[in-house]
């Protein structure tokens, strides 16, 4: 047995070592954050490829970005039922099945047919991706010692943070040299080895093979009830959220709308209700209760709405308006990486050099809506490099934000109710960036007809600017084709481009306005949460 184990071992109640046989910690980390890097990969790989994605299967691109709710509300679905399946089959092997099934819905996205067909099968992979990140987590607990938890932690940190980071450029150099496909099928062969990888070096410790048993002899009551209305109430929010543009809000003559919304009330408010009253709730609201915990799970889920928010609408406004490839577009969120990963090494030593978890929060918070607002202001005659730089802030500020809040949101929670409050950051987490997803499509359409209404106001023949540019653009297009009546439309319809391209490059730089507002407010939170500090042999990276 290493090292590593036999010190884990010793811990009281904590079995690491027995949960490792002769493998060295390390070994079995990296065995678990491989399929765990793939499936966060797998939140934002397909960003960049949304248009051709929704081009290859004749379907709207207003309704691509399904694709990337349908996998994060599946995922934040199955978050609070994990502990209890990791109870009743095994930890190992639930992780185990967690990865056949995910590496199997991966194959089947790629084969897809239809956009109907890739939907069900990215909620398949959301289903059984959300299983990894818990299980994961604590494969990491019990395979390091308590003074090296934070190694652990830092290395589930890392894979965290950096698959939406990297996951654009990765997904936007496949789609451009092998299809859009085959962001899909990659995961097939890397999932085959983390199966047997994980296969050959997880052991469930004996402390969780007691509890596995002891459960199948006096099975613990599940709470369907809870699941049916928590899942009511996310699919009446995804979908009002994804389709309320398209079908006019609350104007819809169909009522649509209206009635998604009165569903999703009244099973948020049952869900609440029910599960305030269960002894196993589903989903412990009682962890709100405490006051940093509170605010820690509003300011995670604003935090990966306005990530998934950029994240998604950046590759689509470089490929739309800059005439960027996805390989391009992914590359220029690209850099953000590394500083990602130099931010959480240099957080991980201050937190644990005793710094208060406030003060991080409240300068990654701050340059996460710097950055924003350097978005915001960006215009259509920008470089790569201006782009990148902003970009560059955003993550930076984000990886001030997730480990200090780890650290601030379970510092004064019980521990007999710690498992309960992981379960909801973590899927307050996942729908909020679904979340931010949606509402980014949201205020992109609605802005861009706002911003061609205003621009229209300007667009009359008194105006010397636009008779300018129409006599500018009939010279130039008579020369080319000799008609007179072809060069004066071909005229107004270059200005018609301009116009368009104009109003929708202000309605993308309003959603980086939007994030920058969001961001900025979350300052009172911040204010209102209690002093955080790290006491030692505590992990301090994400939770």
């Amino acid at each position: 047995m290493s090292q590593s184990s036999s010190i884990a071992a010793s811990r009281g109640g904590l079995p690491g070592g027995a949960a490792l046989r002769s493998f060295p910690a390390w070994l079995v980390g990296l065995a678990v954050v491989i399929p765990t890097f793939m499936e966060i990969l797998d939140t934002t790989i397909a960003n960049v490829a949304l248009r051709y994605i929704a081009g290859g299967l004749s379907a709207p691109a207003t309704d691509s970005e399904w694709v990337i709710t349908s996998y994060l509300a599946a995922n934040a679905i199955i978050l609070p039922m994990s502990g209890w399946i990791s109870t009743r089959l095994g930890r190992r092997n639930y992780f185990i099945l967690s990865i056949a099934v995910f590496t199997i819905a991966s194959a089947l996205c790629g084969m897809a047919p239809n956009l109907g067909a890739l939907i069900a099968a990215r909620v398949l992979q959301g289903l059984a991706g959300g299983g990894l990140q818990p299980c994961s987590q604590a494969i990491l607990l019990d395979a390091f010692p308590v003074e090296k938890r934070g190694t652990a932690m830092t290395m589930f940190g890392m894979a965290a943070l950096l698959g939406p980071v990297v996951g654009p450029t990765f997904g936007g150099y496949i789609t451009d040299n092998f299809g859009w496909q085959w962001i899909f099928y990659v995961n097939v062969p890397v999932g085959i080895v983390a199966f047997f990888f994980c296969r050959a070096v997880v052991v469930d410790p004996p402390y969780l093979k007691e509890q596995t048993a002891s459960s199948r002899r006096s099975p613990m009551p599940f709470d369907f009830t809870g699941l049916t209305l928590l899942s009511f109430t996310m699919i009446a929010w995804e979908i009002g959220l994804s389709k309320g543009q398209e079908w006019d809000w609350f104007g819809d003559p169909f009522w649509r709308v209206q009635s998604l919304a009165v569903v999703f009330v009244t099973s948020l408010v049952a869900l609440v209700w029910h599960e305030l009253r269960t002894a196993n709730p589903l989903v412990n609201f009682r962890t709100l209760k405490d006051r940093n915990f509170r605010s820690c799970c509003i300011i995670l889920g604003c935090a990966y709405g306005v990530l998934y928010a950029g994240t998604t609408s950046l590759p689509a406004m470089l490929q739309t308006l800059y005439g960027y490839d996805a390989t391009m577009s992914g590359l220029v969120l690209s850099p953000a990486g590394l500083f990602a990963i130099a931010t959480m090494l240099l957080v991980g030593r201050l937190l644990g050099k005793g710094m208060d978890a406030r003060i991080l929060m409240t300068l990654g918070v701050l340059l996460i809506a710097a950055g924003n607002y350097w978005m915001a202001i960006m215009n259509l005659s920008i470089s790569p490099w201006q782009v990148v730089w902003p970009r560059v802030v955003i993550i930076i500020g984000l990886g001030l934000l997730f480990a200090p809040l780890n650290v601030a949101a379970f510092a004064t929670i019980p521990i007999a109710i710690r498992g309960s409050a992981v379960g909801l950051l973590a899927l307050l987490r996942n729908e909020g960036g679904s979340v931010g997803t949606s509402v980014a499509q949201t205020v992109l359409e609605r802005r861009e007809q706002f911003h061609t209404l205003r621009l229209n106001e300007n667009l009359d023949p008194l105006n010397p600017a636009v008779t300018n540019i129409l006599e500018l653009g009939q010279k130039l297009f008579l020369q080319h084709t000799g008609d007179p009546v072809a060069a004066r439309y071909m005229a107004y319809q270059l200005m018609a481009n301009m116009r368009d391209r104009q109003a929708t490059s202000l309605a993308y730089f309003d959603i980086f306005w939007v994030a920058s507002v969001l961001a900025l407010s979350l300052l009172v939170l911040v204010a209102l949460m209690k002093k955080s500090t790290v006491a030692k042999g505590t992990h301090v990276a994400a939770e």
